[in-house]
């Protein structure tokens, strides 16, 4: 019996539930440590300790709420499907701002023909087709064997929301990353003194062992996601900038120039839109959804200089 071993990897939305049960108890621990824990006590104090753990303590959950929300967009957000019986169609328009020599089509449901009449003038881009889905693939969709689909300019399937990150929670997925490094960076700079003083405390038994193993635990715990956190952060911002998906990083090394890569303010704008009161939101304005086709994943504006 021949055994499909990409249908195999679908399990692995298996151990992506338990990675949303980590992330919420990790929610949790830090949660009792910082407000319980250390700042709770100090707010009845009164004086500049007072308001110093009050500040903190507004501010924890003030990125505790930005950092779920973005997290459930990641989560419940479509990454982007392609379309049913979608096929490619020649479209010479600009695409925003630009010359376009990439974009998506459709062509009648009679099928994939690349082939054209000799006294037709124009060139066609290349015609994606995923022979597992049966359907036309767009420009930058790849196949995921996790979730066993195409999705939209794919970045990469996260074991940690169950979901693919594509070309419509790609912004979200990032948002969640950076709010996720602030939180962790705030907690471990709270519990640092904390955790230095850990050691006395247990052997003089001024705290309750509990207490004392859950601030430790906690310190450990965002120390460590901050610090791998600042890489993904620090990639993930090359990625921006060159307007790159983790997936196209090997196939940009192959090219002089990178075709989509149409400067650092374009390629922004492409995945957080143009709305700045908006880019620190898991929000799109109705403007950037109608007039950047980028967000949909099936037009990319191209640079005229490079051929496609």
């Amino acid at each position: 019996m021949e055994i499909n071993l990409f249908r195999l990897c679908s399990g692995l939305k298996v151990l992506g539930y338990f990675m949303i049960l980590l992330v919420a108890a990790i929610i949790a621990v830090s949660y009792h440590s910082v407000v319980v824990l250390v700042c709770g006590p100090q707010l009845l104090r009164g004086g500049l300790r007072s308001f110093f753990a009050f500040s903190v303590v507004i501010v924890f959950h003030v990125l505790l709420i930005l950092l779920l929300w973005s997290y459930f967009m990641v989560v419940f957000k479509d990454p982007g499907a392609v379309p049913e019986n979608w096929k490619p169609v020649v479209d010479e328009e600009n695409l925003e701002a630009g010359t376009s020599t990439t974009c998506s089509y459709h062509l009648p449901p009679e099928g994939l023909s690349s082939t054209q009449p000799l006294d037709e003038p124009e060139r066609r881009p290349p015609i994606g087709y995923c022979t597992r889905c049966q359907n036309g693939k767009p420009p930058r969709c790849h196949h995921c064997s996790v979730c066993q689909r195409c999705v939209l300019k794919m970045d990469h399937h996260c074991v940690w929301v169950v979901n693919c990150v594509g070309v419509r929670n790609y912004k979200f997925f990032l948002l969640f990353l950076l709010y996720t490094f602030l939180e962790t960076t705030l907690d471990t700079l709270i519990l640092l003194p904390h955790f230095i003083n850990f050691f006395g405390e247990a052997k003089n038994r001024s705290t309750s062992p509990g207490n004392l193993a859950i601030v430790f635990m906690a310190f450990v715990l965002n120390l460590a996601f901050a610090l791998s956190l600042l890489c993904f952060i620090v990639m993930h911002a090359s990625l921006l900038s060159s307007n790159t998906t983790s997936v196209e990083v090997y196939e940009k090394k192959r090219v002089v120039r990178w075709q989509y890569d149409l400067g650092r303010k374009k390629n922004f704008e492409q995945v957080f839109g143009t709305k700045k009161t908006l880019w620190f939101f898991p929000l799109f304005s109705k403007d950037d959804l109608d007039n950047i086709p980028a967000l949909h994943g099936l037009e990319f504006p191209t640079r005229a200089d490079v051929e496609t």
